[in-house]
């Protein structure tokens, strides 16, 4: 990937202290993202994706969480290392995040005109005149109808699809460098869905915004992201270019995560399960966390935690079977 790297994440490890134990979250995730790129970041639910995401801001809940290891440089500074003061002149200024529930994370008792324009006042000191009016046309940017109505209205008097696209006005206000949205599209209908992405397509056009795309959905990533993590129990199994990762998978997770998707390039195609249950994450992870439910399985990755590997250009893995070889490396 060209460009330059707007975010360094390296070593990151995340834990959540409860009365069952601690819950090892995030397992040394290391990562980088270059400016304009979309990366998308895949696994099921519990695979440590929001987590991740979300230490970056230190958006957990501290206590139970706690940022236990690692570093994420951003503008040549380290997130993890700023206090709360700083890190609110970053979040939405320089990092915009969009959630998953736009009803749960935008305010009920205000106007989304106000949502929107809030960002503006506060990082960029407009008046308060000039950024309603940049509320409006960011309105009309996401392809709200009707903007000058809409900019009045309250978050309930919206739907679903309207909400989103508020979240992403409010996150594009400041034209931050990126923008990390956590399943953004999951609670809606196809229809809006695809109008959601056409969304994102275009702000990358227009303002060259870096995005990390957290989903669990392959269908959705295969025709947004240029890059792909794939994260299984707190770490990254998987890392390539789109295209070559549905291709020529490295990980067995991957291999089983594409093999559950619907095809319609092939008659009679079976979906496949996974089989077993993800990992028990109130464990300390030893060993390759997808061995119990590895068919590839053998002694080594019982006992030792792979590493990640380049098996071809810009191909990472962390994995101690050759697919391509059909043996243990």
């Amino acid at each position: 990937m060209s460009g330059r790297v707007v975010l360094e994440v390296k070593d990151l490890e995340t834990r959540f202290h409860t009365q069952d134990g601690t819950v090892h979250a995030v397992n040394g995730v290391s990562f980088n993202l270059h400016a304009g790129q979309f990366l998308g970041v895949v696994g099921e639910s519990g695979s440590g994706k929001s987590v991740t995401m979300m230490s970056l801001l230190k958006l957990i809940p501290m206590p139970p969480g706690e940022i236990t290891g690692g570093s994420a440089f951003f503008g040549g500074e380290d997130l993890l290392a700023l206090d709360e003061d700083e890190l609110k002149d970053v979040r939405g200024a320089e990092i915009g995040f969009i959630f998953q529930d736009p009803m749960v994370s935008l305010n009920p008792v205000l106007r989304v005109g106000q949502q929107i324009s809030e960002g503006l006042r506060r990082h960029h000191g407009v008046s308060k005149k000039n950024a309603m009016a940049r509320a409006r046309e960011l309105l009309e940017i996401v392809g709200i109808p009707d903007p000058d109505t809409r900019i009045k209205n309250y978050p309930y008097e919206m739907s679903g699809g309207m909400r989103q696209r508020v979240m992403i006005a409010i996150a594009l206000a400041c034209n931050p460098q990126m923008i990390i949205a956590d399943e953004p599209t999951t609670a809606l209908d196809v229809t809006v869905q695809a109008q959601i992405i056409e969304q994102f397509r275009e702000m990358r056009e227009h303002f060259g915004t870096a995005v990390i795309w957290i989903t669990h959905d392959l269908a959705v990533v295969a025709g947004l992201v240029d890059r792909v993590l794939v994260m299984y129990g707190g770490r990254i199994v998987e890392e390539a270019d789109v295209s070559d990762l549905y291709a020529r998978p490295q990980h067995p997770y991957t291999q089983g995560l594409l093999n559950s998707l619907p095809r319609l390039d092939e008659q009679g195609h079976d979906l496949i399960a996974i089989d077993g249950q993800p990992p028990n994450m109130l464990q300390e992870p030893v060993g390759c966390s997808f061995a119990p439910r590895c068919e590839y399985a053998f002694d080594r990755c019982w006992t030792d935690t792979p590493v990640q590997i380049e098996t071809r250009p810009g191909h990472m893995v962390a994995c101690h079977y050759d697919m391509d070889a059909g043996a243990p490396r």
